[in-house]
C-alpha cells in the first residue's frame, strides 16, 4: 500500500469590495505613497466594511468556492480549521461558525492562532488527519480582518495589513503529491515586539485599556524586519535542503506578504528568480493568515501537476516556518 499523503485538490479566495489606497491613507496619516510603496512594497488593501462582519465573513464564499470548485457539498467535509488572529468572538471558534453558516453539519472545528504562520501551522495539521486514514476531506482557510485591530492612526502598522482570506481543501493522494515535509518553528521570547497588549486574560478589557489604546496591534518595526528576514529565509533554505532541492527543482516560491524586501530576501537565499515567485502584496497588503491561501488562489491557473511549491512564512509570536508540497492537479 502507498502512503497516504495530503493533496490540495481546490482552492478558494476572497477579499472585500472596498479598496484602501495609499492616496487615501495619507489623508489620515502622516505618510505618502512613495515611502508606503518603497518600503513594503503596498499600494492598496482591501477593507471589509459593515456592522457585525467578523472573519466568518471572509471564510464563508472562500468554503462555498471550495465546495463548487472540487463539486462536493458542505455536507461532505468532515473538518474544518481555520487559522486567524481576528476570530469572531473568543469563543466558539470560527471554524464552527463558519461549519453552521455553510451547512457543514458533518464537520467538527478549530481555530490555530499563530499570526501569520497560521495558515502553515494550520496546513501541516490538516495534513496530519488526511495522513492519518481516517478523514478524507478537510478544509483548510486562512483568513483575518485585521482592519478590526489596526489603530489607523499609528502610520508604523496601518499602512500594512488589509482584509482578505483563502482557503484549500485537502484530500487523500498515494501518488506522492501533495504535503511532502514542513520546518515549523517559534519562539516566544518575539511576543516583545509584536503582540496586542490587551484584551486577553492577562490583561482584560477595561475603560483603562480602552483610552489607552491597547487593543491595537503593536509592533516594532525594525526588529520585526529583522528577525522576519533571517528566519524565514532560513527556513526555506532549510526545507530545500531537507528534501535536496535545488533552486532548478522548485516551480514556485510562495511567501507570506508581510514585505517585499523580505520576500525578495527569501527568494534570494533560495537562488530563485522574481518570476517564480508569487506575490500580491501590492494589492492586498498583509491579511496576516490569508497571504498564503490568496496567493495560491491568485496564481492557481499557472500552476501544473507535479510543481514542487516552498510555502514559507514569519509572523507574530514569534512563528515561522517552510512547506514543501507538490502540487496535484491541473487547472482545467
Amino acid at each position: 500500500m502507498n502512503k497516504i499523503t495530503a493533496a490540495i485538490t481546490a482552492v478558494g479566495g476572497y477579499v472585500p469590495d472596498y479598496v484602501l489606497s495609499n492616496k487615501e491613507l495619507e489623508k489620515l496619516v502622516d505618510t505618502t505613497d512613495e515611502w508606503i510603496i518603497t518600503r513594503t512594497g503596498i499600494t492598496e488593501r482591501r477593507i471589509l466594511k459593515g456592522e457585525g462582519k467578523g472573519t466568518s465573513e471572509l471564510c464563508v464564499p472562500v468554503a462555498l468556492e471550495i465546495c463548487r470548485r472540487r463539486g462536493i457539498t458542505p455536507a461532505d467535509i468532515e473538518l474544518i480549521i481555520v487559522a486567524t488572529v481576528t476570530p469572531d468572538m473568543v469563543f466558539p471558534a470560527t471554524a464552527n461558525i463558519v461549519a453552521d453558516k455553510i451547512g457543514a453539519k458533518n464537520a467538527f472545528g478549530f481555530d490555530i492562532a499563530a499570526a501569520c504562520s497560521g495558515f502553515l501551522y494550520a496546513l501541516d495539521t490538516g495534513a496530519r488527519f488526511i495522513e492519518s486514514g481516517r478523514y478524507k476531506r478537510v478544509m483548510v482557510l486562512g483568513a483575518d480582518k485585521m482592519s478590526s485591530i489596526i489603530d489607523y492612526t499609528d502610520r508604523t502598522t496601518c499602512i500594512i495589513f488589509g482584509d482578505g482570506g483563502g482557503g484549500v481543501l485537502l484530500e487523500p493522494n498515494e501518488e506522492g503529491y501533495g504535503l511532502i515535509d514542513s520546518v515549523l518553528k517559534s519562539d516566544g521570547h518575539g511576543r516583545e515586539y509584536l503582540h496586542m497588549k490587551a484584551g486577553g486574560s492577562a490583561k482584560p478589557a477595561s475603560l483603562e485599556t480602552v483610552t489607552n489604546r491597547e487593543h491595537y496591534v503593536y509592533q516594532e518595526g525594525k526588529m520585526v524586519f529583522k528577525y522576519a528576514v533571517a528566519n524565514m529565509a532560513d527556513a526555506a533554505a532549510e526545507i530545500m535542503e531537507r528534501n535536496n532541492l535545488s533552486s532548478n527543482d522548485v516551480a514556485w516560491l510562495v511567501p507570506h506578504q508581510a514585505n517585499k524586501r523580505i520576500i525578495d530576501a527569501t527568494a534570494h537565499r533560495m537562488g530563485l528568480p522574481e518570476e517564480k515567485v508569487m506575490m500580491n502584496i501590492q494589492r492586498y497588503g498583509n491579511t496576516t493568515a490569508g497571504t498564503l491561501p490568496l496567493c495560491l488562489w491568485d496564481y492557481e491557473k499557472q500552476l501544473k501537476k507535479g510543481d514542487n511549491l516552498v510555502l514559507a512564512a514569519f509572523g507574530g509570536g514569534f512563528t515561522w516556518g517552510a512547506t514543501y508540497l507538490k502540487w496535484g492537479y491541473d487547472t482545467k
